[in-house]
């Protein structure tokens, strides 16, 4: 492949969510050949079961491009379908674990962007669990596919700085807005046959796993701090949640700061102070700013003091 050839590369792009568009719209706007986009098959969903399309079918269609929505990767149909469309390079970004028998078939390989700094927070959700585990700085990074989860050949990495009021929402959106960029760096980066990093089995590197509904429930034993992250790494989705220990009602928690007043109760029990509400931790008192009653609308913490009348309640 000469030079001319090589600035002009045949690509499939993969993605399904809002954080592809990013990067699907400077395939489709580069010198690049983009021949086909695959995004997940249609989901039914609201209460008319009425199919959505996703954010990246929506801008295929919009825009005219090729598009496969396979059932299943697995499909013979539809692993011949990507291999008749020769391309010289598969390009993944937010998509489900490819089968090695589709991520071989480009004969420049597949790679794929990553919302951390590998192998540092492998997973599936590593956006919210820089959060959760305190981190003040996370990134994007692209690799070669291999047979494991994101643990390929590591092609570039750039860093971007968490503040301390980030929640999953801003630094998704800080993530997001890089992607585009970082993705035109890492393909002129493959072309220009930069050196590869391989990824060391480092022992002490923290995980991100999916998020369910265990490892999103706040334990209020914990210290604030960690609470407190917890929290912003789950905010708004998918939620961090707790429940009243009377009436079982659930909770969710959106919005909370540290505070410099001592716990006045057992953990988990909501305390009042200068018409503000607190929740007892471990260590001291976390000022709640905004939650909601499942299935009700979010409100601050001052209005859910007055819809309580007063009553002890207790966090769990």
């Amino acid at each position: 492949m000469n030079v001319y050839q090589m600035s002009n590369l045949k690509i499939v792009f993969f993605g399904t969510p809002d954080f592809s568009l990013d990067s699907l719209k400077y395939l489709h706007n580069s010198n690049h050949k983009l021949i086909s986009v695959v995004t997940s098959a249609d989901k039914k969903s609201g209460r008319g079961l009425k199919i959505k399309y996703s954010p990246v079918k929506n801008y295929c269609i919009q825009n005219k491009i090729s598009l496969l929505q396979p059932e299943n990767l697995k499909c013979i149909d539809f692993q011949n379908d990507l291999k008749n469309l020769k391309a010289d390079l598969f390009v993944i970004v937010a998509f489900k674990f490819l089968p090695k028998k589709v991520w071989s078939i480009p004969k420049m390989g597949s790679i794929n962007i990553h919302a951390s700094l590998l192998p540092n927070l492998r997973g599936a959700a590593p956006i919210n669990w820089s959060l959760i585990h305190g981190h003040n700085k996370t990134g994007l990074t692209s690799f070669f596919l291999d047979e494991n989860i994101d643990t390929g050949d590591i092609i570039l990495k750039t860093e971007v700085l968490i503040s301390h009021s980030d929640n999953f929402e801003s630094l998704y959106n800080k993530l997001k807005l890089m992607s585009g960029s970082f993705l035109s760096d890492t393909i002129e980066a493959i072309i220009n046959k930069k050196k590869l990093l391989k990824q060391k089995n480092i022992l002490k590197i923290d995980k991100a796993p999916k998020l369910n509904k265990e490892n999103t429930r706040i334990k209020w034993n914990d210290t604030s701090i960690n609470i407190y992250n917890h929290i912003r790494g789950l905010t708004p989705f998918p939620g961090a949640w707790t429940e009243i220990k009377e009436n079982r009602k659930k909770l969710i928690i959106y919005k909370t700061e540290i505070s410099d007043f001592e716990k006045d109760g057992i953990a988990g029990s909501l305390s009042i102070r200068n018409k503000s509400l607190f929740v007892n931790t471990s260590d001291r008192l976390l000022k709640i700013n905004e939650l909601k009653i499942e299935g009700k609308k979010i409100v601050l913490g001052i209005d859910f003091i007055n819809s309580i009348q007063g009553k002890e309640i207790i966090l769990y």
